[in-house]
This record gives C-alpha cells, sequence and structure tokens, in this order.
C-alpha cells in the first residue's frame, strides 16, 4: 500500500496532489513513515533547531496517531518544478497551527518535500474544498537577488527556482526563532506570497 501511495505521489499533477498524499500516508502508515517517504535526501526541518530531515527521522517510531494537515494555498514556479504549500494542521489532542512546506519535482517525475516548518495557532485555518493555486508569470524576472529579512541570523536556507520565477528563505536565530519567506514572479517584481515569523520556542 504504502508503494501505491508513493506511485501516486510520482505521478501527482501538482505539489497539492503531493501534500494530499503526504497527509494520507501518515494517517493510513504513520507519521514519520510518511515524512521520510515524502522527504528530499537533503530535506530540511526544524525541531526547534534546523535539522537535515533523513537523519533526525532514521529509526524514529510513529505516534500512535498522526497530525492531519490540509493544504490552503499553493505557490508554484512558471515552469512548474518547485512549489511552496501553506494550510492548517490539528494533533491528536486537538491543538492547532499551519505548515509551510517546500516541495520540488525530481528528475523522476517524483515530488519531495526539501523545507518542512509551521507553527502553533489559537484558532485552526480553514479547509477549503479547493486551495488557492497561484502560479508565477513567465516573463524573465529580472532581479537575480533573493529577498533576506532583517534578522541575527545563526543558520539559514536560500534558493530560488530553476527559473528564477520562486524564491524562498529561512533563517534562524540563536534562540531557534526562525522566519520563512517565499516570493513569487509576478511579471513585474518578486511579490511576498508567505511570510511566517516564529517565535523562539518557551524555556
Amino acid at each position: 500500500m504504502l508503494a501505491l501511495l508513493l506511485l501516486q505521489a510520482v505521478v501527482s499533477q501538482t505539489a497539492v496532489d503531493a501534500e494530499l498524499a503526504f497527509n494520507r500516508t501518515a494517517q493510513e502508515k504513520g507519521q514519520w513513515t510518511a515524512f521520510r517517504a515524502f522527504a528530499a535526501e537533503d530535506a530540511t526541518m526544524f525541531v526547534p533547531e534546523p535539522v537535515k530531515a533523513q537523519k533526525w527521522l532514521k529509526d524514529r517510531e510513529d505516534p500512535p496517531k498522526s497530525v492531519e494537515w490540509w493544504p490552503t494555498e499553493s505557490y508554484v514556479s512558471c515552469d512548474g518544478k518547485l512549489a511552496v504549500n501553506t494550510g492548517g494542521w490539528q494533533r491528536p489532542d486537538g491543538s492547532v497551527g499551519y505548515f509551510t512546506t517546500v516541495w520540488q519535482r525530481e528528475a523522476d517525475g517524483r515530488w519531495k518535500w526539501i523545507v518542512d516548518g509551521g507553527d502553533r495557532l489559537t484558532l485552526p485555518r480553514s479547509r477549503p474544498a479547493e486551495p488557492k493555486l497561484v502560479r508565477a508569470a513567465c516573463t524573465p524576472p529580472l532581479d537575480a537577488r533573493v529577498q533576506v529579512p532583517s534578522m541575527d541570523i545563526v543558520k539559514a536556507g536560500v534558493a530560488k527556482s530553476s527559473d528564477g520565477s520562486l524564491e524562498w528563505f529561512w533563517g534562524t536565530t540563536a534562540d531557534f526563532s526562525r522566519t520563512f519567506t517565499a516570493s513569487l514572479w509576478d511579471g513585474k517584481r518578486y511579490k511576498a506570497v508567505i511570510s511566517d515569523r516564529i517565535a523562539a520556542p518557551a524555556k
């Protein structure tokens, strides 16, 4: 069954399809099993410090019941090879929050996540029947620089899609507060579409 779900991820038409398959696998096969299966080899997650996901997830036992999540928005590069999804999650204990995940289409057509993060919320995000899908303009981007917020960054990750139409950045400070931003080329400029600010964990 897991192999079938992964095959579905390979042929997924969008990163939203991959996100839904990711969540479905977590519900049916286990939370960390799904995270391992859908993560790229060099994927990054936050616990709360940034870690290499595959190393952190290796041999980690699944919790009795997985967190559930659903996409609300997906921002996609012009060439369709990179996307940033965001949406809501709910834990078995009823607590809620949001996630932001960067997805990359591999050479074999498989979608893999390369950055995953999020935070708690006091109220849950809505569950739209169809998540909002926004694709970057395909006119050539003029600015080769990735916009980086002003912070006392200790560790960071930054990249653009291969066609330059979608860029993302994450950075953490010494107390493990962090930021994530994503910007989409609209034909004239890069427009910020996601701006997450995550407070330092309570001590």
